[in-house]
């Protein structure tokens, strides 16, 4: 037990000083999709994608960019999985701040050969379309990604009706 007013940061033993009390203001308030919702929304993706006979994964990815819910379609390749998270997290953190809400708005800004500064090769920064960001209003909350069909657009369709599906429970 830490004694109060100081606390004891990481491996190193650090030791920091907090005279300031916590307010309010101090802590955060976040939304999150609940497991049940982003399940619904995933199996939608993939039931979407099916129905046109294309074989996908699709992923949801929560505001700090872990994996929330994920399907893996019928015959979908092993690519999908790891295709499907890098589109949903792409979109959720590169879309913020201009405002785009699909990886595919992303894609058509930078273009086909991105001369980024490096950005194509950062961890699970995939610059395909595919992917749709989840919001509460104006605060995006998650992001859902989909990986398999022949073209990015039709994930990113696909993407869309998984959204559609929970749009009106986001609240």
């Amino acid at each position: 037990m830490e004694p109060e007013g100081l606390s004891l940061c990481g491996g190193a033993g650090l030791i920091v000083e907090n005279s300031v009390p916590a307010h309010a203001e101090d802590v955060l308030t976040t939304h999150r999709l609940s497991a049940a919702l982003a399940a619904e929304a995933v199996v939608e993706a993939v039931a979407s994608c099916a129905k046109q006979g294309h074989k996908v994964t699709a992923a949801i990815v929560d505001e700090d960019g872990v994996i929330q819910a994920m399907v893996r379609g019928d015959g979908a390749s092993m690519t999908t999985l790891k295709a499907s998270r890098d589109k949903a997290y792409t979109v959720l953190m590169l879309g913020g701040s201009r405002n785009e809400d699909t990886s595919g708005a992303i894609v058509q800004r930078i273009g086909n050969t991105p001369s980024a500064g490096g950005l194509a090769k950062l961890p699970h920064i995939l610059l395909l379309p595919g992917a749709v960001r989840i919001k509460v209003g104006n605060e995006a909350i998650a992001a859902i990604g989909v990986g398999g069909a022949p073209a990015g657009d039709l994930d990113e369709a696909c993407a869309k009706a998984g959204l559609d599906k929970i749009s009106g429970r986001l609240k």
